[in-house]
């Protein structure tokens, strides 16, 4: 593709971020469209069917001109995966792929754990949601081999769905270690790795911290009691 596609974004949305880690590894040239979801644009309203993000344009070539518009961050990713040249970012085995995939939408439902585990002001509901996690976790321990990456020395999409998992980490533990690494040594030493790794540095802005931050402020999240109790 010669035109430039267009990501429609939120500053903390990890969905965004697996969609410009899969970008940036493809090499692909992009223009990024920031958006307050507490404010959304009609504009926005009007083309994204679920008013979530990422959405992603991608301008036509073969039927006069216009754009398409891709909403659901994994549909990007395959999407980018099939048309774009660049490294790979699936196993060419089938079945390889499919549990790529599986482990893809293992991810997700951790991120709807850390949901609860991030705005909750609840005591129980954090207690539980951190013990959910935990449980994620140790799954993806067992499953992990002798990395760096999921999938060893290739970078893939299960590390781009994962690595914004992990960003909220950096945050969380800074302000209190949930210590949910600590029986993990898989699982840390691949967060680290991929917290090098130049595409998901780049796939957030360099305030990504206290934005979040003032994320957890505004909800008055029970992690932000825990880090006042330590003082």
């Amino acid at each position: 593709m010669t035109q430039t596609l267009t990501l429609v974004s939120h500053l903390l949305c990890p969905y965004v971020q697996r969609a410009a880690i899969a970008l940036h590894e493809k090499n692909v040239p992009f223009e990024r469209v920031v958006i307050d979801l507490a404010n959304k644009p009609q504009w926005f309203l009007d083309i994204s069917p679920l008013g979530k993000v990422p959405l992603l344009k991608v301008p036509r070539s073969s039927d006069g001109g216009g754009e398409a518009v891709l909403f659901e961050s994994n549909v990007i990713c395959e999407y980018l995966e099939e048309t774009q040249p660049g490294p790979r970012l699936h196993p060419q085995d089938p079945l390889a792929r499919a549990q790529h995939r599986a482990w893809m939408e293992f991810g997700s439902a951790i991120l709807a754990d850390l949901w609860g585990y991030e705005t909750t002001r609840d005591a129980d509901v954090f207690a539980q949601k951190r013990q959910a996690l935990a449980a994620k976790f140790a799954r993806v321990e067992a499953a992990l081999g002798a990395g760096p990456y999921f999938a060893g020395q290739d970078f893939s999409l299960v590390d781009a769905v994962f690595a914004p998992v992990f960003r909220y980490f950096e945050v969380f533990d800074a302000i209190s270690d949930s210590h949910l690494f600590d029986a993990l040594p898989k699982v840390d030493a691949w967060r680290h790795a991929l917290a090098e790794r130049p595409s998901v540095r780049d796939a957030v802005v360099p305030e990504y911290a206290e934005h979040l931050r003032e994320f957890l402020r505004r909800h008055e999240a029970h992690l932000l009691t825990l880090a006042e109790a330590r003082e």
